[in-house]
């Protein structure tokens, strides 16, 4: 992807490998640079009463930090997480179940989140949850001479004024999770929007190419 004068449209390697562990329904590994998730899913299955739905899944996820405990940083995570799985996950097909996602943060060396996301997409696709669509996501960095830095590492993270993740659905590339932090203008918003959204989409066509080539292992 070509760089302008004001973004940097490089991201950082990008590697994923699908059905790792053997107790869950799914899983997944991202790597990004070096920052690396893993996630793993289980389910559809049975639900304690107090938690059930009548008419959709109980989807689920578990944040856990790569050292220590969760604590609110990480029950944030979460939330957003579990927003982004709801808004792609064809709960409906499954009512008065569960849908759980573990993820396990291996490394984390900047754009956590949008690694995140993506493990937790790829690790729904190999457990065979039904999904209306595939999901992908892109942290950028706002530097302070107004640069644009498409999935900044940790160092760049914190030099920036603002740090913007963006999750996309692969059928319009609209936006399904917007997650923002420091100061920027609403022009460096839609800046940052555009070139997210643009390298979401080389993640949609990676995404599809891996379970592609899964499935033409398995034949």
């Amino acid at each position: 992807m070509a760089a302008t004068d004001e973004t940097s449209a490089l991201l950082r390697s990008f590697e994923c490998e699908q059905n790792l562990l053997s107790r869950p329904d799914g899983s997944a590994s991202v790597r990004q640079g070096d920052t690396s998730v893993l996630a793993a899913v289980y389910g559809p299955g049975e639900v304690k009463m107090s938690e059930e739905i009548i008419d959709k899944a109980t989807l689920k996820v578990i944040f856990k930090p790569k050292i220590g405990l969760p604590g609110c940083a990480e029950k944030l995570q979460e939330r957003l997480l579990r927003n982004t799985c709801e808004s792609v996950v064809l709960a409906i097909l499954h009512p008065r179940s569960g849908v759980n996602i573990v993820l396990q943060v291996i490394q984390d060396s900047g754009s956590l989140l949008s690694c995140c996301i993506n493990a937790a997409c790829m690790a729904l696709v190999d457990s065979a949850v039904p999904m209306k669509c595939l999901v992908s996501a892109v942290t950028c960095a706002v530097m302070e001479e107004g640069r644009i830095v498409l999935d900044p590492d940790s160092k760049q993270e914190k030099e920036s004024s603002a740090v913007l993740t963006f999750a996309f659905d692969s059928r319009e590339n609209n936006v399904v999770t917007c997650s923002t932090k420091g100061c920027y203008t609403p022009e460096k918003y839609q800046e940052c929007l555009s070139a997210c959204g643009a390298a979401s989409k080389n993640i949609s066509s990676f995404f599809r190419q891996a379970v592609e080539r899964r499935m033409s292992k398995e034949l």
